[in-house]
């Protein structure tokens, strides 16, 4: 369960550069995201709170996206679980303020902004189950040995 859980972060991961990987291109080269819901993207990324200190939040995401990579990429190990869990709780809440911000402040949804802010929802929810899960596959294989182990101090 540990390692289809851990597969199944990766690869939302890998969506989520997807996508903050695209929302940084838009925003250096200028040119307008695709968007189905009209220019609400457009809105959403040309607003004051597209950038903190100057910095594309996209860009922000990006870096976000590869830090959770790198913590899942690691050894399977409690620190390293802890990491990611570190690293989604973080990610999970700046998507929740600048959701915030989109709902109260911009007045607009960008669709791409809305999927990131899924993906860390889901990746936030597996952390969880994977830090209190702990380390699942060790304590699997000791209980598997411990019955032929006593058959053969019996024996003996």
């Amino acid at each position: 369960m540990s390692r289809k859980l851990r597969r199944g972060m990766l690869v939302l991961t890998v969506v989520g550069l997807g996508v903050t990987i695209y929302l940084t291109y838009v925003h250096y080269s200028g040119t307008k995201p695709a968007c189905t819901a009209g220019a609400s993207c457009i809105k959403v990324q040309t607003s004051q709170w597209s950038k903190l200190a100057g910095v594309p939040v996209a860009l922000i995401g990006l870096i976000g996206y590869v830090s959770i990579l790198g913590s899942l990429v690691m050894r399977d190990r409690e620190e390293s679980r802890l990491a990611t869990l570190g690293l989604t709780l973080i990610g999970f809440l700046f998507s929740a303020y600048l959701t915030y911000r989109e709902l109260f402040s911009i007045h607009a949804i960008c669709e791409w902004c809305a999927s990131s802010a899924v993906i860390l929802t889901i990746l936030l929810v597996c952390a969880v189950i994977r830090y209190v899960m702990g380390d699942e596959p060790r304590a699997a294989a000791e209980v598997s040995t411990a019955p032929s182990q006593r058959a053969t101090a019996s024996r003996a």
